[in-house]
């Protein structure tokens, strides 16, 4: 009888500890799962290791930071975290001066494979018949060996290049051509190029200076273009356009902003379109015939100046803001509104928000 008091005292005692000790110890651990959150890809500092990924559940009630060193502890996710991609059940987070792609489970971030050859200050991605097509830069001082690095989905490996013209950024695909969006690299870009994909023939379609931002929206392709900012050493600056492409015919209808601004972050949601200029939020119908003259709200009070990232998913607008872009960032998140329902302490410099459901 005494030793089976001991073993139920021996219980109870662990028991009591356990429930004492685990919202405390335990509050700091990984879900193990990241599905039904925002994937939140924090770029880090230039030449420094420091990139990594935050978590946040969709009901704001969860947030781990340093989810990728804390599942894959014996391995960092590297320098300069540029963007992400997803393909069925993998993220491919694409790491620009680290010249790699790290794929991960995208539900529990445990790594699967890293992509290190092939790959020259590489920017985004995309996929289209199982293979997946990377935005590369080459040497930034280089106009001539910029490309797109097609990736073998199977092996984890650069199989081929599409060369493309200088400073290849966002890309898209409509399941037969790629749309890719040129900033010009270190230079001024002003194109927007068409790859075939029957036959890597690329083409070039004129837009405005500096596009950042594509939105496909059934055969219309939308390209904001942030316009030449004032500090060019080139050329005069100029101000953004909304440049529409009928991907049926490449013709193509532009809206120019009035005055010298200079609008990025474009997002399509619910048949609204939302841009950033500086602190400012706009907010666009698809339908709409000019381009809005008022924002929907700003970020001052959070004393973000500017926005880094956006995105809009289920009735709630999330922006990143990188601060210093030295130290820890923040995400805000507000209603459609404009009313900020909370703020979140992040990774340097919140570069990419993605939904992962």
């Amino acid at each position: 009888m005494k030793l089976k008091k001991l073993y139920l005292l021996g219980f109870l005692l662990t028991a009591l500890f356990f429930s004492c000790s685990s919202d405390d110890e335990l509050r700091d651990e990984p879900l193990g799962a990241y599905d039904n959150g925002i994937i939140i890809l924090n770029e880090g500092n230039f030449n420094t290791d420091n990139s990594e990924i935050t978590y946040l559940s969709n009901d704001l009630s969860t947030l781990r930071n340093n989810v990728f060193n804390t599942i894959n502890s014996t391995l960092t996710l590297g320098d300069t975290g540029q963007s992400i991609g997803f393909y069925n059940e993998l993220a491919f987070v694409v790491v620009n001066n680290s010249q790699k792609i790290e794929v991960v489970n995208r539900y529990t971030m445990l790594h699967v494979a890293s992509i290190t050859t092939g790959l020259s200050n590489p920017r985004y991605i995309a996929f289209s018949n199982g293979k997946g097509y990377v935005t590369n830069w080459g040497d930034g001082g280089s106009s001539t060996d910029d490309y797109i690095a097609v990736i073998d989905l199977n092996t984890y490996t650069v199989s081929s290049t599409i060369s493309v013209s200088e400073g290849p950024e966002r890309i898209i695909s409509n399941g037969t051509k790629l749309y890719v969006a040129h900033k010009g690299g270190y230079g001024e870009g002003n194109t927007v190029s068409v790859v075939n994909l029957s036959d890597n023939n690329v083409t070039s379609i004129p837009v405005g200076d500096i596009p950042n931002s594509l939105e496909l929206i059934g055969t219309n392709l939308y390209v904001l273009c942030g316009g030449i900012p004032s500090w060019s050493i080139v050329s005069a600056e100029t101000t953004g356009e909304l440049v529409i492409i009928n991907t049926l015919d490449n013709t193509t209808q532009r809206k120019v902003f009035s005055g010298i601004v200079h609008p990025s972050n474009l997002y399509y949601e619910s048949n609204n379109f939302y841009y950033t200029v500086d602190s400012k939020i706009y907010k666009m119908g698809i339908n709409d015939t000019s381009l809005p003259t008022t924002e929907l709200f700003n970020t001052v009070n959070q004393g973000a100046y500017g926005v880094y990232s956006l995105a809009v998913n289920n009735g709630k607008i999330y922006l990143g803001d990188a601060n210093d872009y030295s130290s820890n960032g923040k995400l805000h998140v507000y209603s459609l509104t404009g009313t900020l329902i909370n703020s979140f302490d992040v990774g340097v410099s919140p570069t990419g928000i993605y939904f992962n459901n």
